[in-house]
């Protein structure tokens, strides 16, 4: 009997990264728990213009125009966050950089190069490139020649993979993804659906998602479709 595990995220959302490397952490602890991992595109800006906007910038507008020497309730609350963040990465062997990033970008393109990894099983290793591309390289992964190269390097063909990010493939399919799951109440990332009727949301701790995947692969099937009908 099959069960799945959808998780609905961001590549350019640090907590997502967290959420990301606790779900390997949870599939270590219960590795035969036979639930199937899918990933979902979510955009948190999808009205960025496709070439990205200036990282600072657009920091700067999203803590309420506050410059680099001024302070405002938003930088503050902001400024925690990173500390927290930064700390929970190194205990996740997670490197954030964000002193670093120079360009917020547009991830619609990089949901695509997603998909097409895990239709070939590497999803896991697209998710970790993509974030690593980000965080820790400063890589502008909402450039086509970039997710090129990252295609290539987790073993897709780099040339098919450009071909495929210059044409409208699957820009249709990825859309309907990203309104079905804002359909379903997702307004936050990472969120975990369980068979498409439980939820999690949140990077939650690796034993928590533990029990997750042990509650869902001891499902019934009369307790699978329960909560969808």
């Amino acid at each position: 009997m099959s069960h799945t595990l959808e998780m609905v995220s961001d590549l350019v959302c640090p907590w997502c990264w967290l959420g990301l490397r606790r779900l390997k952490a949870a599939m270590d602890l219960v590795p035969h728990s036979g639930v199937e991992i899918l990933f979902r595109p979510y955009e948190l800006d999808p009205g960025l213009p496709k070439e990205g906007v200036p990282y600072k910038d657009y920091m700067q507008a999203r803590l309420g125009g506050a410059g680099e020497t001024e302070e405002s309730p938003e930088k503050s609350r902001f400024r925690a966050m990173r500390e927290a963040l930064e700390e929970y990465g190194e205990a996740e062997g997670i490197p954030f950089r964000f002193s670093g990033i120079e360009v917020r970008p547009n991830t619609f393109d990089a949901h695509r190069l997603l998909r097409w990894a895990q239709g070939q099983g590497l999803g896991f290793e697209a998710k970790e490139a993509l974030f690593a591309a980000y965080f820790r390289d400063h890589r502008d992964i909402g450039q086509a020649e970039v997710l090129a190269e990252i295609a290539g390097d987790i073993g897709l063909d780099r040339d098919i993979v450009a071909k495929l990010l210059a044409s409208d493939a699957d820009t249709e399919a990825v859309r309907q993804e990203e309104a079905l799951f804002q359909q379903m109440g997702v307004r936050g990332v990472p969120t975990y659906i369980g068979n498409r009727n439980v939820a999690v949301q949140g990077a939650e701790n690796a034993e928590k998602l533990a029990r997750f995947l042990e509650t869902l692969a001891a499902r019934t099937p009369q307790e699978r479709t329960a909560g969808s009908a």
